[in-house]
């Protein structure tokens, strides 16, 4: 008897999901605040280095140190900006959305100490003299822009301007701003168009006031900057920038619009997919991945979480891995469909099964995310944290999202003996008086023998390694500034470029850069990389100038040699900590042969893609990184998914021989290809969607996830299971040998 109620209950609960998310996601959307790489912006890292010799960096002085930044940031207007002491003596720095980066730079690094001194350098007075916040820009009786100051004490200005007085004919006030003692100095600077010190002034007769003029070449937002900058205090410190990125804010908005237009094409793909492949289940799995991604968007407004680039790819990719879950009991339920089960019992049985396989892929990927957020920089830690947000929130959606879904369809009873709704063909559907529990599951692959041909793919994965070792000892990587240490700069015009056009524009600059290379559909971009660390002067010239000649503010990014070292140890010590995690939780959930096989296989992939790269001469930066530990996480899911249909086959059959070992993993490798293939074409609709349409800013990225899923497939299905058969193989022969010697001995 059909259930009506069960179908109004589904139309009803859709309906109401539907309508909550349709009225709310846009004010989400619009809640989510969007990184520098986004929005356009810079970051930077400063080593904290103390001003006078002997003194030291302690944790009062770096907090000093961030409360004078904030207030240069409250200048600039910036509304939300982020500073994290790092360490014992290095501060970061990220702004987001601010318009100009150069003054922003100029500010936050300047030290801002003031200095009054006469010709010799002798210091006069300094900042310590000045009435806090009494700084403000004003004009000189002749009209010019000036700052005007206010002394603390009118006695000690006149003593000062006394003395200045009676060094005539040097009778000058020099003052200056961050004069460094040693390399400054008045002689060396009065003669320059432009000298270093902001005003000479000569002193003509003695003052006893403390309201004081400085008077100098400024232009009204010069004058203004230098009040601004008084105001909020000199620095108890000298920051060194080892590290940073800018974004433009054009080259942000054109990676979101692209971005998420690439998204849009692939979660369409995977719906498609999805819809086609499983019907009615597919129609559950596309309710339940809105749901997914309405989700993840609103946990990360409550977070008050920063969306970044990769966050954003992580999100795309995360729809591809989330179907996983609905895959994995699709697939379980269609199993005992095609055993003859009724589909209720089919539905019990296959949440059932599905549900620990699930849970054991999921972690395996949450070790690779934590792992990446711990070692990963900023951009690198919104990946991580949307792919854990994306994990969690696909075990709420896809497991018991549609449990609720599909459960009310199948109690309503409309479904059942429909086995084709549930995408089975009636065709393969068998007796179920005539099914046993040696009765394997009816699959199209029922004629591939894997395990004879183990040998074989051995051999190619070998003569793949001696391959990819040649490329790397001989080619090597072609490592990028993260690595490497350099600078790196992405410039974008609105016509085609040439590497000659690009070269001649540096020279103007008098720079020269290591390489040019050229990209996009026209050649509208290049990204030039220098073998140097272009200082803060530098950057602003090469800023201000392609701004200029092409309309668009070109990124730029630096890493110090110190920060390349460092960021190369930790993606090194976040691979072999993800590794050593995996291994342990699989021989908790297994066991030791089965998580030395899955490492063997991890490895494998990490190596194929590392390989592909050399081969490629494609760049490696930190996002590399987060594509590794990605497919190590994601491949273990397919390895964790085939070795859970081992050991159920091994619960069901009693193994005595080799042979029969071998074929408890041949037919658990033939019932699970189906499912690898289907997973695996899921995130690849995703991946290839972003390599496409995505942001040049990550397609490398997708380069190195479309290789590891290709390689993890692989890994996964003639690897991993493969060389557990082999070690497990030599383990009951000598099981047999003992147990043929205990028997072989006479009793006493």
């Amino acid at each position: 008897m059909v259930k009506r109620s069960r179908i109004i209950a589904f139309f009803l609960l859709v309906v109401l999901l539907g309508g909550m998310m349709g009225t709310t996601a846009e004010k989400i959307v619009k809640n989510i605040k969007l990184g520098l790489d986004l929005q356009g912006g810079f970051e930077i890292l400063y080593e904290v280095k103390p001003t006078k010799e002997g003194e030291k960096i302690t944790k009062d002085v770096l907090l000093s140190t961030v409360s004078a930044l904030n207030k240069r940031i409250n200048v600039l207007g910036v509304s939300e900006p982020r500073i994290d002491v790092e360490g014992n003596d290095r501060i970061r720095v990220q702004l987001a959305g601010v318009k100009d980066q150069n003054k922003a730079r100029e500010i936050l690094s300047t030290e801002a100490k003031l200095t009054f001194r006469d010709v010799h350098d002798n210091v006069l007075m300094d900042g310590s003299d000045l009435v806090e916040g009494g700084a403000k820009q004003t004009f000189d009786d002749k009209g010019k822009p000036s700052v005007a100051i206010q002394l603390k004490d009118a006695n000690k200005f006149k003593e000062v301007t006394q003395k200045v007085l009676s060094m005539a004919p040097n009778n000058v006030l020099v003052i200056w701003l961050d004069f460094k003692e040693g390399v400054d100095s008045y002689a060396k600077e009065v003669g320059k168009e432009h000298p270093k010190f902001i005003s000479a002034a000569q002193v003509n007769e003695v003052f006893n006031q403390t309201d004081v003029s400085i008077v100098g070449n400024f232009t009204v937002e010069e004058a203004k900057q230098l009040a601004d900058l008084l105001n909020a205090g000199a620095l108890p410190v000298e920051l060194k920038e080892i590290y940073s990125t800018s974004v433009g804010a054009q080259f942000g908005e054109q990676a979101l619009q692209k971005t998420i237009f690439a998204g849009i094409i692939g979660i369409a793909l995977v719906f498609l997919f999805m819809l086609i492949f499983y019907r009615l289940p597919g129609i559950v799995a596309v309710v339940t991945l809105s749901v997914y991604i309405y989700l993840i968007l609103l946990v990360f407004d409550w977070m008050n979480g920063v969306l970044t680039l990769p966050g954003i790819a992580a999100l795309i990719l995360g729809v591809g891995m989330a179907v996983d879950a609905n895959i994995i009991t699709y697939e379980r339920i269609k199993d005992e469909l095609k055993l003859g089960k009724s589909l209720m019992s089919a539905y019990r049985i296959g949440n059932r099964g599905s549900f620990g396989t699930i849970l054991d892929a999921n972690i395996t990927t949450i070790i690779a995310g934590v792992v990446l957020f711990a070692y990963g920089t900023s951009s690198v830690k919104g990946f991580a944290t949307m792919l854990i947000i994306s994990i969690l929130a696909s075990f709420i959606t896809a497991v018991y999202g549609t449990r609720l879904l599909l459960g009310l369809l199948v109690k309503s009873r409309l479904f059942d003996k429909k086995p084709h709704y549930f995408g089975v063909n009636p065709k393969d559907v068998l007796d179920i008086a005539k099914v046993t529990d040696d009765t394997d599951v009816p699959t199209k692959f029922a004629r591939l023998d894997f395990v004879k041909r183990s040998k074989l793919f051995f051999i190619i994965s070998g003569a793949m390694f001696a391959i990819g070792l040649v490329l790397l000892l001989t080619a090597k990587l072609n490592l990028g500034i993260d690595f490497s240490s350099g600078t790196r700069v992405d410039l974008m015009s609105e016509k085609s470029l040439t590497t000659e056009e690009v070269k001649q524009e540096l020279k103007q600059l008098q720079l020269e850069p290591k390489d040019i290379v050229l990209s996009g559909n026209n050649n509208e971009m290049a990204i030039v990389r220098f073998l140097g660390v272009l200082d803060q002067k530098e950057i602003s010239k090469l800023k201000s100038h392609f701004k200029e000649k092409y309309g668009v503010e070109p990124n730029v990014s630096t890493v110090s040699p110190t920060v390349g070292k460092e960021l190369a140890r930790n993606a090194f010590i976040s691979v072999l900590i993800a590794s050593i995690g995996i291994i342990i939780y699989i021989t908790v959930r297994f066991e030791m042969y089965m998580a030395i096989a899955a490492i063997v296989a991890l490895l494998h992939d990490a190596f194929f893609i590392i390989a592909f790269f050399s081969l490629t001469r494609l760049e490696v930066d930190l996002t590399f990184i987060a594509a590794v530990l990605t497919i190590v996480g994601y491949s273990v899911n397919d390895t964790i998914v085939t070795f859970d249909r081992i050991r159920y086959l091994m619960k069901k059959r009693k193994v005595k021989t080799v042979d029969d070992l071998k074929d408890v993993v041949n037919k658990a490798l033939q019932q699970t290809f189906g499912r690898s293939v289907n997973t695996v074409l899921t995130v690849v609709f995703t991946v290839v969607a972003l390599l496409l349409f995505g942001s040049e800013a990550i397609r490398n990225f997708s380069f190195a996830l479309l290789a590891g899923l290709i390689s993890g497939t692989y890994s996964s299905l003639f690897i991993a299971a493969q060389l557990w058969l082999v070690w497990k193989a030599k383990q009951l022969k000598k099981g047999k040998q003992k147990r043929d010697q205990l028997e072989a001995e006479p009793e006493v």
